[in-house]
Protein backbone atom coordinates (compact mmCIF):
# COMPACT_ATOMS: atom_id res chain seq x y z
CA UNK A 1 0.00 0.00 0.00
CA UNK A 2 1.77 3.52 -1.06
CA UNK A 3 -0.53 4.92 0.51
CA UNK A 4 -2.79 5.05 3.62
CA UNK A 5 -4.69 7.73 2.77
CA UNK A 6 -6.05 9.52 0.26
CA UNK A 7 -8.68 11.92 -1.09
CA UNK A 8 -10.46 12.61 -4.20
CA UNK A 9 -12.85 16.16 -4.55
CA UNK A 10 -13.95 15.08 -0.57
CA UNK A 11 -16.41 17.79 0.15
CA UNK A 12 -18.33 18.53 3.44
CA UNK A 13 -21.21 20.81 4.14
CA UNK A 14 -23.45 22.16 6.70
CA UNK A 15 -26.77 24.67 5.91
CA UNK A 16 -24.16 27.49 7.40
CA UNK A 17 -20.95 26.87 5.36
CA UNK A 18 -18.45 24.30 3.06
CA UNK A 19 -16.20 23.18 5.74
CA UNK A 20 -14.46 20.91 3.04
CA UNK A 21 -14.37 22.35 -0.42
CA UNK A 22 -13.13 19.20 -3.16
CA UNK A 23 -10.16 18.27 -1.10
CA UNK A 24 -7.68 15.95 -3.52
CA UNK A 25 -4.80 15.10 -1.81
CA UNK A 26 -2.54 11.92 -1.43
CA UNK A 27 -0.53 11.26 2.07
CA UNK A 28 2.48 8.63 0.86
CA UNK A 29 3.65 5.97 3.59
CA UNK A 30 5.76 6.71 6.49
CA UNK A 31 4.89 10.22 6.16
CA UNK A 32 4.50 12.80 8.97
CA UNK A 33 2.40 14.79 6.99
CA UNK A 34 1.21 18.08 9.06
CA UNK A 35 -2.55 19.78 7.47
CA UNK A 36 -1.94 23.74 8.52
CA UNK A 37 -4.67 26.51 8.24
CA UNK A 38 -6.41 28.86 10.55
CA UNK A 39 -9.33 28.25 12.61
CA UNK A 40 -11.92 27.24 11.10
CA UNK A 41 -10.15 25.79 7.67
CA UNK A 42 -12.10 22.52 8.11
CA UNK A 43 -8.97 20.19 9.56
CA UNK A 44 -11.19 18.94 12.32
CA UNK A 45 -13.77 18.23 9.96
CA UNK A 46 -11.25 16.41 8.34
CA UNK A 47 -10.46 14.31 10.24
CA UNK A 48 -13.99 13.71 11.59
CA UNK A 49 -15.14 12.89 7.85
CA UNK A 50 -11.76 10.39 7.08
CA UNK A 51 -13.05 8.51 10.03
CA UNK A 52 -16.78 7.96 9.20
CA UNK A 53 -18.00 10.13 12.05
CA UNK A 54 -19.22 12.29 10.01
CA UNK A 55 -20.77 11.40 5.89
CA UNK A 56 -18.95 13.46 3.18
CA UNK A 57 -21.68 15.38 1.02
CA UNK A 58 -19.62 14.70 -2.01
CA UNK A 59 -16.52 13.06 -3.06
CA UNK A 60 -14.59 10.39 -1.35
CA UNK A 61 -12.08 9.62 1.06
CA UNK A 62 -10.05 6.21 1.12
CA UNK A 63 -8.56 4.93 4.26
CA UNK A 64 -6.13 1.91 4.57
CA UNK A 65 -6.99 1.39 1.00
CA UNK A 66 -10.85 0.95 2.49
CA UNK A 67 -13.73 3.84 1.54
CA UNK A 68 -13.98 5.97 4.93
CA UNK A 69 -17.54 5.07 4.82
CA UNK A 70 -17.02 1.49 5.18
CA UNK A 71 -14.42 1.62 7.59
CA UNK A 72 -15.18 -1.47 9.99
CA UNK A 73 -13.11 -3.20 13.13
CA UNK A 74 -10.16 -4.12 11.38
CA UNK A 75 -9.24 -0.57 10.02
CA UNK A 76 -9.99 1.23 13.18
CA UNK A 77 -7.65 -1.63 14.88
CA UNK A 78 -4.83 -0.08 12.80
CA UNK A 79 -5.70 3.54 13.40
CA UNK A 80 -4.26 5.70 16.39
CA UNK A 81 -6.85 8.58 16.82
CA UNK A 82 -6.16 11.95 19.11
CA UNK A 83 -8.40 14.76 19.35
CA UNK A 84 -8.06 18.01 21.17
CA UNK A 85 -11.71 17.59 22.26
CA UNK A 86 -11.85 13.89 22.69
CA UNK A 87 -13.84 12.44 25.09
CA UNK A 88 -12.63 10.43 27.89
CA UNK A 89 -14.14 8.37 30.62
CA UNK A 90 -13.13 10.62 33.50
CA UNK A 91 -14.44 8.18 36.42
CA UNK A 92 -12.17 5.59 35.44
CA UNK A 93 -8.44 5.16 36.56
CA UNK A 94 -5.39 5.24 34.60
CA UNK A 95 -4.98 1.68 34.84
CA UNK A 96 -8.80 1.27 34.30
CA UNK A 97 -8.49 3.33 30.97
CA UNK A 98 -5.70 1.50 29.41
CA UNK A 99 -6.99 -2.00 30.18
CA UNK A 100 -10.40 -0.75 28.78
CA UNK A 101 -8.37 0.05 25.56
CA UNK A 102 -6.86 -3.02 25.47
CA UNK A 103 -9.89 -4.66 24.74
CA UNK A 104 -10.50 -3.26 21.49
CA UNK A 105 -7.02 -3.97 19.81
CA UNK A 106 -5.74 -7.23 18.72
CA UNK A 107 -2.39 -6.32 18.30
CA UNK A 108 -2.21 -4.75 21.89
CA UNK A 109 1.35 -4.95 23.15
CA UNK A 110 1.39 -4.89 27.50
CA UNK A 111 5.13 -4.39 27.37
CA UNK A 112 4.47 -1.21 25.10
CA UNK A 113 1.85 0.07 27.28
CA UNK A 114 3.97 -0.54 30.12
CA UNK A 115 6.82 1.23 28.60
CA UNK A 116 4.43 4.21 27.93
CA UNK A 117 3.28 4.92 30.96
CA UNK A 118 6.71 4.62 32.73
CA UNK A 119 8.41 6.93 29.77
CA UNK A 120 5.15 9.35 30.42
CA UNK A 121 5.03 8.85 33.74
CA UNK A 122 1.16 8.21 34.58
CA UNK A 123 -0.07 7.65 37.66
CA UNK A 124 -2.26 4.57 37.04
CA UNK A 125 -4.20 4.80 40.09
CA UNK A 126 -5.23 8.51 39.47
CA UNK A 127 -8.69 9.04 37.37
CA UNK A 128 -8.47 10.99 34.43
CA UNK A 129 -10.29 13.60 35.58
CA UNK A 130 -8.16 14.60 38.02
CA UNK A 131 -4.92 14.90 35.63
CA UNK A 132 -3.22 17.86 33.89
CA UNK A 133 -3.97 18.94 30.71
CA UNK A 134 -0.54 17.53 29.36
CA UNK A 135 -1.19 13.99 31.73
CA UNK A 136 -4.69 13.52 29.87
CA UNK A 137 -2.64 14.05 26.32
CA UNK A 138 -0.49 11.85 27.30
CA UNK A 139 -2.75 8.76 28.45
CA UNK A 140 -4.99 9.09 25.44
CA UNK A 141 -1.81 9.15 23.13
CA UNK A 142 -0.58 6.05 25.18
CA UNK A 143 -3.57 3.85 24.56
CA UNK A 144 -3.15 5.09 20.71
CA UNK A 145 0.33 3.76 20.15
CA UNK A 146 0.63 0.58 22.67
CA UNK A 147 -1.09 -1.65 19.41
CA UNK A 148 1.28 -0.10 16.81
CA UNK A 149 -0.94 1.39 14.99
CA UNK A 150 -0.32 1.69 11.00
CA UNK A 151 -1.97 5.44 10.99
CA UNK A 152 -2.01 7.64 13.77
CA UNK A 153 -4.46 10.99 13.46
CA UNK A 154 -3.87 14.09 15.99
CA UNK A 155 -6.15 16.82 15.98
CA UNK A 156 -4.80 19.61 17.65
CA UNK A 157 -2.78 16.96 20.46
CA UNK A 158 -0.49 19.65 21.59
CA UNK A 159 -2.69 22.93 22.71
CA UNK A 160 -1.69 24.59 25.89
CA UNK A 161 0.56 22.02 26.38
CA UNK A 162 4.31 23.47 27.71
CA UNK A 163 7.18 23.46 25.29
CA UNK A 164 8.80 20.55 27.67
CA UNK A 165 5.87 18.09 27.66
CA UNK A 166 5.47 18.90 23.15
CA UNK A 167 8.84 17.98 22.69
CA UNK A 168 8.66 14.59 24.60
CA UNK A 169 5.18 13.66 23.15
CA UNK A 170 6.65 14.23 19.64
CA UNK A 171 9.81 12.02 20.11
CA UNK A 172 7.88 9.55 21.50
CA UNK A 173 5.57 9.55 18.34
CA UNK A 174 8.52 9.56 16.14
CA UNK A 175 10.64 6.89 18.01
CA UNK A 176 8.04 4.53 18.50
CA UNK A 177 6.48 4.16 14.96
CA UNK A 178 8.85 4.24 12.56
CA UNK A 179 6.28 2.26 10.20
CA UNK A 180 3.77 4.05 10.71
CA UNK A 181 2.10 7.17 9.05
CA UNK A 182 1.30 10.48 11.04
CA UNK A 183 -1.08 12.61 9.69
CA UNK A 184 -1.20 15.97 12.44
CA UNK A 185 -3.40 18.84 12.64
CA UNK A 186 -2.01 21.69 14.52
CA UNK A 187 -1.22 25.16 14.84
CA UNK A 188 2.31 25.09 16.64
CA UNK A 189 3.79 25.54 13.11
CA UNK A 190 7.33 25.85 14.96
CA UNK A 191 7.29 22.23 16.06
CA UNK A 192 5.57 20.93 12.89
CA UNK A 193 8.52 22.31 10.99
CA UNK A 194 11.15 20.53 13.03
CA UNK A 195 9.54 17.09 12.21
CA UNK A 196 7.33 17.14 9.13
CA UNK A 197 7.87 15.61 5.96
CA UNK A 198 5.19 16.87 4.20
CA UNK A 199 2.77 19.93 4.60
CA UNK A 200 -0.70 20.59 3.21
CA UNK A 201 -2.42 24.16 3.74
CA UNK A 202 -6.36 24.48 4.22
CA UNK A 203 -8.16 27.66 4.32
CA UNK A 204 -11.83 28.16 4.56
CA UNK A 205 -12.13 24.83 3.40
CA UNK A 206 -10.25 24.80 0.53
CA UNK A 207 -6.89 22.79 0.11
CA UNK A 208 -4.12 25.53 -1.52
CA UNK A 209 -0.72 23.17 -1.71
CA UNK A 210 0.46 20.00 -0.56
CA UNK A 211 3.81 19.74 -0.47
CA UNK A 212 7.41 18.22 0.79
CA UNK A 213 8.53 20.24 3.39
CA UNK A 214 11.90 20.73 1.68
CA UNK A 215 10.46 21.85 -1.36
CA UNK A 216 8.18 24.87 0.23
CA UNK A 217 10.95 25.96 2.29
CA UNK A 218 13.09 26.02 -1.24
CA UNK A 219 10.76 27.78 -3.30
CA UNK A 220 9.56 30.79 -0.71
CA UNK A 221 11.32 33.75 -0.58
CA UNK A 222 10.32 37.36 1.44
CA UNK A 223 12.73 39.54 -1.10
CA UNK A 224 12.70 43.03 -0.34
CA UNK A 225 14.01 45.62 -3.33
CA UNK A 226 15.82 49.17 -2.77
CA UNK A 227 14.85 51.41 -5.37
CA UNK A 228 17.15 54.06 -6.73
CA UNK A 229 13.88 56.27 -6.24
CA UNK A 230 10.14 56.06 -5.37
CA UNK A 231 8.44 53.65 -8.54
CA UNK A 232 5.01 53.25 -8.71
CA UNK A 233 4.22 49.17 -7.98
CA UNK A 234 3.19 47.63 -11.35
CA UNK A 235 -0.38 46.94 -11.87
CA UNK A 236 -0.02 43.61 -12.67
CA UNK A 237 2.93 41.43 -11.08
CA UNK A 238 3.47 37.52 -11.35
CA UNK A 239 0.98 35.13 -10.01
CA UNK A 240 3.89 34.09 -7.22
CA UNK A 241 4.47 37.65 -5.85
CA UNK A 242 1.85 37.85 -3.04
CA UNK A 243 0.97 40.57 -0.44
CA UNK A 244 3.38 43.38 -2.55
CA UNK A 245 3.67 46.28 -0.37
CA UNK A 246 5.39 49.93 -0.99
CA UNK A 247 6.97 52.50 1.61
CA UNK A 248 9.29 55.40 -0.45
CA UNK A 249 11.78 53.03 -2.27
CA UNK A 250 11.88 50.21 -0.60
CA UNK A 251 9.39 47.13 -2.15
CA UNK A 252 8.76 43.93 -0.42
CA UNK A 253 6.99 40.96 -1.09
CA UNK A 254 6.90 37.09 -1.18
CA UNK A 255 7.85 35.29 -3.70
CA UNK A 256 6.22 31.79 -3.86
CA UNK A 257 8.23 30.80 -6.55
CA UNK A 258 11.50 32.24 -6.40
CA UNK A 259 14.27 30.62 -8.40
CA UNK A 260 17.32 31.31 -10.88
CA UNK A 261 14.88 33.72 -12.60
CA UNK A 262 13.91 35.90 -9.87
CA UNK A 263 16.59 38.10 -9.55
CA UNK A 264 16.06 38.70 -13.62
CA UNK A 265 12.49 39.14 -13.35
CA UNK A 266 12.62 41.45 -10.57
CA UNK A 267 14.86 43.73 -12.29
CA UNK A 268 12.73 43.55 -15.12
CA UNK A 269 9.76 45.18 -13.65
CA UNK A 270 11.05 47.56 -11.72
CA UNK A 271 13.78 50.12 -13.61
CA UNK A 272 16.50 51.26 -11.15
CA UNK A 273 16.73 48.47 -8.89
CA UNK A 274 19.91 49.76 -5.96
CA UNK A 275 19.72 46.31 -4.21
CA UNK A 276 17.85 43.24 -3.60
CA UNK A 277 17.59 41.27 -0.70
CA UNK A 278 15.88 37.59 -0.48
CA UNK A 279 15.59 35.89 2.66
CA UNK A 280 15.02 32.25 3.40
CA UNK A 281 11.48 32.41 5.41
CA UNK A 282 10.56 30.29 8.35
CA UNK A 283 7.36 27.77 7.92
CA UNK A 284 5.01 30.68 10.44
CA UNK A 285 6.29 33.53 7.80
CA UNK A 286 5.01 31.50 5.28
CA UNK A 287 1.99 30.45 6.08
CA UNK A 288 0.84 33.73 7.53
CA UNK A 289 2.09 34.77 3.65
CA UNK A 290 -0.58 32.37 2.96
CA UNK A 291 -3.45 33.79 4.92
CA UNK A 292 -3.02 37.15 4.12
CA UNK A 293 -2.85 36.28 0.05
CA UNK A 294 -6.36 34.17 0.94
CA UNK A 295 -7.56 37.20 2.56
CA UNK A 296 -7.09 39.64 0.19
CA UNK A 297 -8.20 37.41 -2.60
CA UNK A 298 -11.43 36.31 -1.37
CA UNK A 299 -11.98 39.95 -0.66
CA UNK A 300 -11.10 40.91 -4.55
CA UNK A 301 -14.10 38.39 -5.26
Amino acid sequence: MNSPLRTDQLTKKFPALTALDSVTLEVPEGAVFALVGPNGAGKSTAFKTLLNLQRPTAGRAEVLGVDSRRIGADQLAQIGYVSEDQKLPEWMTVGRFLAYCREFYPRWRDDEAAELVRLYELPVDRKLRHLSRGARVKAMLASSLAYRPKLILLDEPFGGLDVLVREQLIESILERTPEATVVLASHDLAEIESFASHIAYLSDGRLYFVEEMATLSNRFREVEITLEQPAELPRELPAGWMNAEQAGVVVRFTDSNYGDRSQSEIRSRFPGVREVAARVMPLRSIVLALARGAKAAGGAR
